[in-house]
């Protein structure tokens, strides 16, 4: 078996705006396998600045990965901890490599009959007029599910745009959510969370910074709307840890973003944690491409859950590789009479 990597951007077709700054582009690396003639690729993703693994020695242990890889799955992803998103490259890259045509990697009914997944759609700050153009594209495209980026705009102008939503929708017709990336300070959280419950929320997602447990727990036990944690889990890799985790916060979801926090089987291991403590959850994508995006949604399906999950991010670039997934009507498709374009892909592997 040989093993190689290769890194690509992504080209923003907009401007894309979080309380941690504004995305133009967006790196990535894909982890090639080759044997037999066959190909396996996993895409190995990093957001700057908040996964765990944005270090200056990325791209070396990407190499030595390569050069270990004869040791199999297990062995490589038990020494992957401090890097989760390669861990995610690695398993995308295995299970690819030996399935009938290198992206099917969980066949079901997604993938066999167009079996279609919830989303929500997803509204970037900016403006407000920009965000409301948003909004009124996302309505027309059928979602109705909203998931929207605050704390980087005036609040007051927040609140503005929720209720300019809300005055026109109820929460039968819309659900809401919103997406504060720990912009809040701890000290003023609970009076932005009274406020932002005025407009029937679904949840927020982490309203505070990560790793403020006291803090994020007192939210959580005195809050007006649901909190989900989302950068909170990042970096936590050991089962004792995660649980104790969400032993002491408590929160009413959990995010779980296979690259940030180490693939399929830290998904699965935060997930079967947060059932047994009656916490909810859903999955999102962390801006992959669709190869990455496909690896995700392919798995989502497989767990049978009826929440919009995160994953309409595909139609985000300029650049990204044509696929058979589809979103259309607030749903993400697999569409079976559409195929792969390889070409970009061909030239990665070789």
């Amino acid at each position: 078996m040989k093993a190689s990597y290769s890194k690509y951007n992504l080209n923003f077709k907009v401007p894309s705006g979080t309380s941690r700054g504004v995305l133009t582009r967006k790196e990535t690396w894909f982890l090639i396998l080759e044997e037999n003639g066959r190909y396996g690729i996993g895409e190995c993703g990093i957001l700057r600045g908040l996964s765990i693994d944005d270090v200056p020695e990325y791209e070396q242990r990407l190499a030595w990965t390569c050069g270990q890889i004869e040791k199999g799955e297990t062995a490589l992803l038990k020494k992957l901890n401090s890097f989760p998103s390669i861990q995610f490259g690695v398993e995308q890259a295995f299970l690819s490599l030996h399935s009938e045509d290198t992206f099917t990697l969980f066949p079901s009914d997604f993938t066999k009959k167009e079996a279609p997944i919830p989303i929500n759609g997803l509204i970037w700050m900016g403006d407000e007029a920009f965000m409301l153009s948003q909004l009124e594209q996302k309505l027309r495209d059928g979602f109705t599910c909203i998931k929207m980026k605050i704390g980087a705009i005036d609040f007051q102008k927040e609140l503005s745009i929720l209720k300019t939503i809300r005055s026109q929708f109820g929460p039968n017709q819309i659900e809401l959510r919103v997406d504060a990336n720990g912009a809040f300070g701890a000290e003023e959280a609970h009076i932005k969370l009274k406020q932002l419950s005025e407009f029937q929320i679904h949840s927020i997602e982490q309203p505070i910074k990560s790793q403020q447990w006291e803090s994020m727990a007192n939210l959580c036990a005195n809050t007006p709307l649901p909190i989900a944690l989302d950068e909170e889990l990042i970096g936590i890799s050991q089962a004792a840890e995660k649980e104790r985790l969400l032993q002491t916060i408590k929160p009413q979801f959990i995010i779980l973003k296979p690259s940030l926090v180490g693939g399929y089987a830290h998904c699965n291991e935060w997930i079967n944690l947060a059932e047994n403590n009656n916490i909810g959850w859903w999955v999102t994508s962390a801006l992959e491409s669709n190869i990455g995006l496909n690896a995700i949604a392919q798995w989502t399906y497989t767990l049978n859950s009826a929440m919009p999950q995160g994953l309409g991010t595909g139609g985000l670039f300029t650049n990204n590789f044509e696929c058979p997934l589809e979103v259309e009507h607030g749903n993400l498709y697999y569409r079976t009479y559409k195929e792969w374009n390889t070409t970009l892909i061909e030239n990665i592997c070789t």
